[in-house]
């Protein structure tokens, strides 16, 4: 047996949440619970109510001293637990704060990005570590869907259009999120056949490109999204640079024949309509309603204002 690590204790924060991948996060928990303990020792966990708790309790944890949180989850739960570590400008409240995420959700794309879900075991070996890597972060400002100004981080994927689209109708199902990482592939084809393009307006690093009719875009600080696409091949999540990935004026067939199946490869990138550049900002504004989404969550409507700060957090990573 594993000897536990120093780390364990008042030090340590594990946020739960059970209600991840539609409830399968908490068949899972008992084994979850038990690699841990082998790894960490004696702990009590901190499980979630509500959405948004994960922020709380990574908040409260904070101002008692932990600077070590594990968050056992999808990237919700992980991007819900780094926001309760932020100030409002983005940086650490603690310099020293340390992120480590298990997968337990829908979609684990941190993870994915890190090779945890290759080699599952690395995951809770990193928990109990004392590697780190630094991770670049998304600052996302958009008007909310309620009207007000919305200020949120994420280090996956912001999309608008199309994408963001696809994202919002898969999280409102009742039962498609508990078919795991295809509920994203499900939903492609009715949104694509229902969806108009917009006319929007982009700026990047502050240099107006013109209006194009967009599909979709997404601001990539990972390769990997939806539920393990390869959709922007290339990014790095540690280069101080956000890529774009922009699908315009393709048909709704073309979509579905000519894009979608290539996705998993990453070879839609050589479609004719579709546009790839690098950037530290964005900015993208439409006259038609135009959903965001950031790291798989609805989080208002254009305009929107994409930038990167680099180096803004870290995560575990195992020793060896």
């Amino acid at each position: 047996m594993e000897s536990p690590s120093p780390v364990a204790g008042p030090s340590l924060a594990v946020i739960v949440n059970r209600a991840a991948h539609k409830g399968g996060a908490a068949r899972r928990w008992p084994s979850i619970e038990a690699a841990l303990a082998r790894r960490l020792g004696a702990f009590e966990p901190l499980f979630t109510a509500a959405p948004g708790h994960a922020t709380e309790l990574a908040r409260a944890a904070l101002g008692r001293g932990v600077r070590r949180f594990v968050a056992v989850g999808g990237d919700g739960t992980v991007n819900e637990s780094l926001n309760g570590l932020l100030e409002p400008s983005g940086r650490l409240a603690a310099p020293d704060a340390v992120l480590c995420p298990i997968p337990a959700g829908t979609a684990n794309e941190l993870c994915r990005a890190l090779g945890y879900l290759q080699h599952p075991d690395r995951a809770f070996d990193a928990a109990a570590g004392r590697g780190t890597r630094a991770i670049d972060l998304m600052r996302v400002r958009c008007m909310g869907l309620d009207g007000r100004p919305v200020d949120r981080f994420g280090y996956l994927i912001v999309s608008l259009g199309a994408a963001a689209t696809i994202s919002h109708r898969t999280s409102q199902s009742r039962w498609l999120k508990k078919l795991g990482e295809v509920s994203y592939l499900l939903m492609t084809p009715p949104v694509t056949l229902g969806y108009s393009h917009r006319d929007v307006a982009i700026a990047i690093d502050g240099v107006a490109q013109g209006t194009r009719s967009l599909f979709t875009a997404m601001v990539a600080n990972t390769e990997n999204g939806g539920g393990g696409m390869k959709l922007m091949p290339g990014a790095r999540f540690d280069d101080g640079l956000l890529d774009l990935i922009e699908m315009g004026d393709v048909s709704r067939l073309g979509v579905l024949l000519g894009v979608m199946p290539k996705l998993y490869s990453g070879a839609h990138l050589g479609h004719p309509k579709v546009r790839t550049s690098r950037g530290t900002s964005f900015r993208f504004e439409s006259a038609i309603e135009t959903l965001v989404d950031v790291d798989g969550e609805t989080v208002g409507r254009l305009p929107v204002e994409v930038s990167v700060l680099p180096a803004a957090f870290s995560v575990a990573v195992p020793d060896r």
